[in-house]
């Protein structure tokens, strides 16, 4: 599985000359700093998914400022941390100034001591630049004064402080489509993420702890090349799978519980973001069975709508539909299933989404409804989840006996191609023969 990455300074060249025709502007995007966790113990660190998508520089506390040239060209440069043979000793060696131009396409780069300096001299002439304001307050107050000196005196240019124009936008639209090397390293994400969910059915058993078979997932996905999580791994047994988010792993499993597993491994900067349910004891129990069925049903119907042309919302009101039905044949619910569910009754049993976009983010980046409301349609090249889910809580007595303490969601990862979607997780068993028989090897 471990191979190497599609994306390098051409790539990057490539995006920022794209971002910067449509700016029409400078671009200056700040990376992500170091973030103390307790005590002068850091946050392992991740660098800005928008930073990592238009120069790959991997280092905290650096700066990208590109500058539109003429004929399509563009200037780039980099300011990042110097090198410093002391503090390599305890951190690893860094890229430099040197590093920066040869490995990561700058065409130059300077100390990050430097910027202000660097910043001022080749900002002379800048009518419009496009920042993001708002995410540091002194640093944007220190580049306001900086601008606002040009009226200080006698402005013989006529020059006030540029507009400014937020980037973000702009670099979302581009991110919000995949390209193929994308798309390759999201397959090596989602294969990756695969390996970790098997392992886990083959080897979970009675007894073990949540956070035992988080270690086995984790494990699999740092030996086949990804370098961290793409979040948390969710791993809920019996009625934790009824908490959205529980991450603290920590319960004891029994037999007849089942296992909820949400975790994605990442790779190249792109995450994979999978749930699988399945039994602790190795075979599904009947009760278990009907409320999978239904989750099941819901997750392919949806997945299968998944085509350019559809959207989010239609996507919603499908799930919405199938699971109340779902949950009309199981008894939680009686009457007609399409009244019930504009009523929204399965509220209490399905509170979220039918998905959301994927990519650099686990919840990535790209609107679902544009600036007058309508849905956004799906286009080729987008990624986006598909996890339908039905939470039955042990102490909801509205449920009947048999179903309380059953959590089941299913969730793929899904690519918008031109004749309709792609499973980048298919990989990973969901029917409950197929899980039945990975559980008990």
């Amino acid at each position: 599985m471990k191979t190497s990455s599609s994306v390098g300074p051409l790539t990057w060249k490539e995006r920022r000359s794209r971002l910067l025709g449509k700016l029409k502007a400078p671009l200056l995007l700040r990376g992500a700093t170091q973030i103390l966790r307790n005590g002068d113990v850091h946050f392992s660190f991740r660098q800005n998914s928008d930073f990592f998508y238009l120069c790959g520089f991997p280092e905290p506390n650096s700066i990208l400022l590109a500058i539109p040239g003429k004929s399509g060209n563009h200037r780039t440069i980099l300011f990042v941390p110097p090198r410093n043979p002391q503090r390599e000793v305890w951190d690893g060696k860094r890229e430099g100034v040197r590093g920066a131009t040869r490995n990561f396409g700058a065409d130059e780069a300077y100390p990050i001591q430097e910027f202000w300096k660097v910043f001022k001299e080749v900002s002379q002439d800048f009518d419009r630049l496009a920042y993001a304001l708002g995410k540091d307050a002194e640093f944007d107050q220190k580049l306001l004064q900086l601008f606002g000196q040009r009226y200080l005196g006698r402005p013989r240019d006529n020059r006030g402080i540029p507009s400014m124009v937020d980037p973000r936008p702009f670099i979302n639209e581009m991110r919000w489509i995949k390209t193929p090397a994308e798309i390759e390293l999201m397959q090596v994400a989602s294969d990756i993420t695969a390996c970790g969910h098997k392992v886990a059915m083959a080897l979970t058993r009675p007894g073990m702890f949540e956070y035992e078979v988080q270690a086995e997932v984790e494990a699999v996905f740092r030996s086949e090349g990804s370098p961290r999580v793409g979040y948390d791994s969710i791993v809920a047994s019996g009625n934790n799978a009824n908490t959205l988010h529980y991450v603290q792993n920590n319960r004891k499993m029994r037999r007849g519980d089942l296992l909820l597993i949400d975790a994605g491994a990442e790779y190249g900067g792109y995450s994979g973001d999978v749930t699988r349910t399945f039994p602790v004891s190795g075979s599904f129990t009947e009760a278990q069975k009907a409320v999978y069925r239904v989750v099941l049903r819901c997750q392919k119907k949806c997945v299968r709508a998944v085509r350019p042309g559809y959207d989010f919302a239609r996507l919603n009101k499908m799930a919405q539909l199938e699971l109340t039905k779902g949950l009309v044949e199981l008894g939680v619910l009686k009457g007609d299933y399409k009244k019930l569910r504009e009523k929204e009754a399965f509220k209490p049993w399905y509170m979220h989404g039918i998905g959301h976009w994927l990519g650099m983010d686990v919840h990535d980046v790209g609107p679902y409804s544009s600036k007058d409301g309508k849905p956004c349609s799906f286009r080729p090249g987008m990624v986006l989840t598909v996890e339908p889910g039905l939470y039955l809580p042990a102490n909801d007595k509205r449920v009947p006996k048999e179903f309380r303490g059953i959590g089941i969601r299913i969730e793929d990862d899904v690519l918008v191609t031109r004749s309709g979607n792609r499973v980048l997780t298919a990989d990973i068993p969901k029917e409950i023969a197929e899980i039945e028989d990975l559980c008990n090897p």
